[in-house]
């Protein structure tokens, strides 16, 4: 957005929620005047009567704004600001505004009061449910380093939200979510292979052992909380998923167009989420990273596929797109094709899609495929930073197990952690709970069996 010099200041708004008590619903905006020091080293941010002192290239503390209607109505949230340049031309960065956990504008915490309590006792935290920045290194908004910064700054909230808690749970179970390294190994796996589209000429040497860096900061974290936790406690840590590069996109939707299962309207280019489709000859089309789905009679607002089709067309783009090789590179792009049917059971199959793709190492989605638009190219290059990702064949990104108490199980599977928590608290197992305890204490693993024993005979 632009940002204006008037006199020795340059002027700027930040942008808000539409107004709620307008009838074309504008959006509301907070005007703020940056003054800049004669050595070029910062400037003065002057933002709803304060005035706070912004270094170059150094992040602000999280501020409150309020964004206030027409009726007096003030709608708040919070925001960082980063100074990126001050000469020749002056840039500045703003965080995503988001929700105030002292004043949350809807509930993002519960109980309500939680996000309230901690924002009291650490202060103001990140509540964007992806709060790192990753559109805007996408972008190139920000560089390597400010997107870093950001991610610590983020991360180190947590840490000490995690201890507060651990420290005020003398029984049962606390949990946290660090989200870090999914962060960074999604926007730096470009510099662990050399030739990766995105780097486009840049040196790989700085951050070439940066995961590396990453995975030793975590151990560092694992043994803080191993330090406070007592003998009967147990440690979980885990990840549901690994991670793989993502060097080449994969665009189903033009592939579906060139072999026949998708048709667009003459004369239409397909925008995004299939836009100008043209749904009476088209019996399969693809959106998000890993789905594809059938143009389902009765399901589908216009589906032309019978129940009777639908297998046999399941199967047929099972075997043509299995082992679907990329041209350019020689490379097998999709290892294989599921049928969710066969996958999953229970009462949200029918949310799933049709059929997941799994990719191979090294190929995804495409950014224009996942949006559901239809161009010429199958494949492409993955020129953005976002390089590394794990929404591939699942054998290829398995996540990680680690246990300060040895399991009784050779492999692990997601569904086995919701009944191990409920045995270590003593809590029975329900009978509908898929997965079983991982932990062989004689008692706990045993009543567990029982209980489930019990519940099925009824």
């Amino acid at each position: 957005m632009p940002l204006v010099r008037n006199g020795s200041f340059v002027e700027g708004a930040l942008v808000g929620p539409p107004d709620p008590f307008s009838r074309d619903s504008p959006e509301l905006k907070l005007p703020f005047k940056l003054a800049l020091n004669d050595k070029n080293e910062g400037a003065a941010l002057r933002l709803s009567g304060r005035s706070l002192q912004l270094k170059l290239r150094e992040y602000s503390p999280w501020l409150r704004v309020a964004f206030c209607s027409g009726l007096g109505v003030k709608v708040r949230g919070i925001c960082r600001f980063y100074l990126k340049e001050v000469a020749p031309d002056v840039e500045l960065y703003v965080t995503p505004i988001q929700i105030d956990p002292d004043r949350p504008a809807l509930p993002i915490s519960n109980p309500l009061t939680y996000a309230i309590y901690l924002a009291k006792l650490l202060g103001p935290f990140a509540t964007l449910g992806l709060a790192e920045d990753t559109w805007a290194l996408n972008e190139r908004v920000l560089d390597d380093e400010a997107f870093l910064r950001q991610c610590w700054l983020i991360h180190h909230e947590r840490e000490r939200m995690f201890f507060d808690a651990l420290d005020k749970t003398p029984r049962g179970a606390c949990l946290c979510v660090f989200d870090i390294a999914d962060r960074v190994q999604h926007m730096f796996y470009r510099y662990v292979e050399s030739a990766h589209p995105s780097l486009q000429g840049a040196d790989p040497v700085p951050y070439r052992h940066l995961l590396d860096q990453l995975y030793e900061r975590m151990d560092d974290l694992v043994g803080q909380v191993m330090e406070r936790l007592g003998g009967r406690s147990v440690l979980i840590v885990m990840s549901d998923h690994g991670f793989a590069p993502f060097r080449r996109g994969v665009n189903l939707n033009s592939w579906l167009a060139q072999n026949g299962y998708l048709a667009v309207r003459d004369g239409e280019v397909c925008g995004e989420w299939l836009a100008n489709v043209d749904w009476s000859r088209t019996r399969a089309y693809a959106l998000g990273l890993c789905g594809l789905y059938l143009n389902l009679s009765g399901r589908e607002a216009r589906g032309i596929v019978t129940l009777e089709e639908a297998p046999g067309l399941k199967n047929e783009l099972i075997s043509e797109l299995s082992g679907l090789r990329d041209q350019d590179t020689g490379e097998v792009a999709i290892l294989g094709v599921f049928d969710s049917a066969a996958l999953y059971h229970g009462p949200y199959v029918e949310n799933a899609p049709d059929l997941i793709v799994g990719y191979n190492s090294g190929y995804r989605a495409s950014w224009e495929g996942a949006t559901g638009r239809v161009d010429g190219a199958v494949f492409s290059d993955n020129a953005r930073n976002w390089s590394g990702d794990h929404c591939i064949h699942p054998r290829l990104v398995p996540g990680c197990f680690f246990s300060s108490r040895p399991i009784s199980k050779d492999r692990v599977a997601m569904a086995d952690l919701a009944p191990t928590i409920l045995d270590l608290l003593g809590v029975p197992v329900p009978a509908y709970m898929e997965g079983a305890p991982l932990f062989a204490s004689a008692g706990a693993d045993q009543g567990g069996r029982n209980v489930r024993q019990q519940d099925q005979a009824g």
